[in-house]
């Protein structure tokens, strides 16, 4: 019997839709997976076979084909762990779902758990872009995922979960951000860099090194007798003497400026 089911992998920093095609046959007990997989997903037969069996389900004991479509696209990386396993079980008979609009990211450790994945948030704008209803991802991740707007995001703690929830015996409950985040007022600041005319190369260091916590040396002339609390240039005054201090990001610019960090596994929350 045959099953399909969707996951993502990330070019650059660009994600890529991936189907998992999962084909169970008469024949010798055999697990092959083909479509261009790295070290990394030829080894996720055994984390797969291990973690159904800890689940408390049932690994087919005939000839078993997993093929990654496109055949082209190297695949690299754990992240098709949680989407070969859930394919195994449609396959299988032991589930009955309509997974057709939800996409599946997720490292399997052996007892089922679901761990940690890098590159969330391309995989996440990707499955936006092309129309996906939900994402289910490590649990871990659903903070990053959820930088999407108007993506449901599921977090999934355990493939046993992820099973009960699909076929209805379990709330699948989608992730909330903490609106406590969210709903925090916007700083009041007594100064502001538009005071200060002029000036745009200074203005422009000070904003990326205030961006990216960086140090700053500025040299300056002090005018003699200098009044006190006049020994600084405008423009320091309006960043601050120790650190620089922006505006935080509105959520729909939240995601390109962490999309760079993702693939690397630097995700800030």
């Amino acid at each position: 019997m045959l099953a399909k089911v969707f996951s993502c992998a990330v070019i650059g920093l660009e994600g890529a839709i991936i189907q998992v095609e999962v084909d169970i046959s008469r024949g010798l007990p055999s697990f092959t997976i083909v479509g261009l997989p790295d070290t990394a997903v030829q080894e996720s037969r055994e984390r797969v076979r291990a973690a159904i069996k800890n689940s408390g389900l049932a690994f087919p004991g005939t000839r078993l084909t997993v093929n990654l479509a496109p055949a082209d696209l190297r695949k690299e990386g754990p992240a098709y762990d949680l989407p070969i396993a859930l394919g195994i079980l449609l396959a299988n008979d032991q589930l009955w779902a309509d997974v057709s609009s939800y996409l599946f990211v997720g490292e399997l450790s052996l007892d089922g758990t679901v761990r940690h994945t890098d590159g969330i948030l391309p995989m996440a704008s990707v499955a936006k872009d092309q129309g996906f209803k939900r994402v289910f991802v490590p649990a871990t991740d659903a903070p990053e995922a959820s930088l999407i707007q108007g993506l449901e995001v599921v977090p999934v703690e355990s493939l046993g979960q992820l099973a009960m929830q699909l076929q209805g015996l379990e709330e699948m409950t989608p992730y909330q951000p903490d609106s406590d985040i969210e709903d925090e007022p916007a700083p009041e600041y007594v100064t502001d860099m538009a005071h200060v005319k002029g000036q745009e190369h200074v203005k422009r260091a000070l904003e990326v090194a205030a961006a990216g916590g960086h140090n700053v040396l500025m040299f300056w002339t002090i005018p003699q007798p200098s009044p006190p609390g006049k020994d600084r240039p405008p423009q320091w005054r309006r960043v601050g003497l120790r650190h620089g201090e922006l505006c935080p990001e509105p959520p729909e610019d939240a995601a390109p400026l962490a999309s760079p960090r993702s693939p690397a596994g630097q995700f800030l929350p």
